[in-house]
């Protein structure tokens, strides 16, 4: 059952991109943990799944390196618009758009969400301003961008010890579907970004924690609309204005392309 895989990655975040569209794969969160290794797999961030979509030019489902399927990831919505030529992807935060400017590429995701049930915390909160911390971290915002986020601001991003932080904040029990945890620093209005994510840890970038927190800094009045977000693998531009869609601006890389007998992993 040998099937063709594409490398790609956005910013240094990568994906092993598999296309369901005609011949289905049953992907397990199993399975997808397996592909994801970096030792015994293909190795990957997050696995991306291409399915037919009744909503959209292409249905992406995406799992976690932890073999857990998660809602939406920015940076791979990059890298399924610049393989499929897609101008719409159906997620499980939404239906996202895109298409290419120059040599980048631009998708658009839903509006964020601030409410306390939509994010999903446990219980309610002020998630403009959670009466939290963990360390020398505290007072999150929270939000869902398609996925759940907590956005810290701190004089240098670079100082937190997110290896130690991170697990202990993504399964806190004030947070039902575990959350991405992003540590940010304002510098000539410009984001300076470190994200834990959720079943993957610390990864080079994060599109939807670039998202996330870009609209967290122009909601307390840190920065203004278009943003440059930095991290460790380059940098994305971010526009958003309230009531509006988010705005993700970048590259995504196509690595190279292969082929895996799936069947060794069942």
């Amino acid at each position: 059952m040998k099937r063709q895989f594409h490398k790609m990655h956005g910013l240094g975040n990568d994906f092993v991109v598999l296309d369901g569209r005609e011949q289905p794969i049953e992907m397990t969160p199993a399975l997808a943990k397996a592909l994801a290794d970096r030792h015994l797999g293909i190795g990957c961030d997050q696995l991306i799944l291409l399915e037919p979509s009744e909503h959209a030019d292409v249905r992406m489902r995406i799992w976690n390196h932890d073999g857990g399927e998660v809602e939406s990831c920015g940076n791979a919505s990059r890298c399924v618009v610049a393989l499929t030529g897609a101008g719409t992807l159906e997620t499980g935060g939404g239906i996202v758009e895109g298409g290419k400017i120059g040599a980048e590429i631009e998708v658009t995701l839903p509006p964020p969400h601030f409410a306390w049930d939509e994010i999903p915390l446990n219980y309610p909160m002020d998630t403009a301003r959670l009466p939290l911390g963990w360390g020398p971290l505290d007072h999150p915002m929270a939000l869902s961008v398609g996925n759940p986020h907590l956005v810290f601001f701190v004089d240098d991003a670079a100082a937190i010890d997110l290896d130690s932080l991170g697990p202990s904040i993504e399964h806190d029990p004030a947070f039902p579907e575990r959350i991405n945890v992003n540590v940010a620093s304002i510098r000539d209005g410009e984001i300076h970004l470190r994200t834990w994510e959720r079943g993957a840890g610390l990864t080079l970038a994060c599109g939807t924690g670039a998202c996330a927190t870009a609209v967290a800094a122009i909601v307390r009045k840190k920065v203004a609309s278009p943003v440059r977000v930095h991290m460790r693998g380059g940098e994305l531009t971010i526009g958003w204005a309230a009531g509006e869609p988010i705005r993700m601006r970048g590259s995504a890389s196509h690595v190279f392309k292969g082929e895996i007998d799936l069947e060794q992993f069942v």
